[in-house]
């Protein structure tokens, strides 16, 4: 019996040695992947301020392309105000604000007023949301003795950019229906 409970004891503690040994190897094992873990969240830190710094320089490229491309943006402007007036309408003001550009004038009549919004809005790709901010009917004197009646206007339209206006174009002409094939 005595023996037995030699043999029993010397078992118990071989399994508690053999766990303490596995114990020792996990808890090794563990150090190393904590040591791992802590490399590699050092380098997705360092992979995350790389990816802002892409970021902002795909941001500051982004501006350039579009200053590039609106550096002829008044160019367009002018060319679409001139094909887009229609008779009996002149520009007294004109100011730009960012993408907006506001407008005063007079025309003969609110009819022309509304023919002009009309193209502003349906026959150009470079102006968008024309927006009759006012109208207002008065008189001009063109001699002491010819007084003219005129309709006053204030509006303002977005001034479209050079890319989006080549994508709309793009568009109109790939719509453009060939006969015959």
């Amino acid at each position: 019996m005595f023996a037995s409970l030699l043999v029993g004891l010397a078992i118990a503690g071989a399994i508690y040695w053999w766990f303490q040994v596995m114990i020792t190897d996990q808890q090794e094992k563990n150090g190393f992947l904590q040591r791992e873990i802590k490399v590699l969240e050092g380098q997705i830190k360092e992979i995350a301020s790389i990816e802002e710094e892409i970021a902002a320089l795909r941001a500051r490229q982004k501006a350039v392309e579009d200053l590039q491309s609106d550096r002829n943006l008044p160019v367009h402007l002018l060319n679409e105000l001139v094909k887009q007036l229609p008779e009996g309408v002149y520009i007294t003001s004109m100011r730009q604000s960012g993408q907006t550009i506001s407008m005063q004038g007079m025309a003969q009549s609110n009819e022309r007023v509304s023919e002009m919004l009309r193209y502003l809005a349906n026959n150009t790709p470079w102006f968008s949301k024309p927006e009759l901010v006012e109208i207002v009917a008065s008189n001009v004197s063109l001699t002491p003795r010819d007084q003219r009646r005129v309709a006053a206007f204030n509006l303002r339209f977005q001034l479209v950019r050079a890319s989006e206006a080549q994508k709309v174009m793009d568009a109109a002409s790939s719509a453009v229906v060939v006969p015959g094939k």
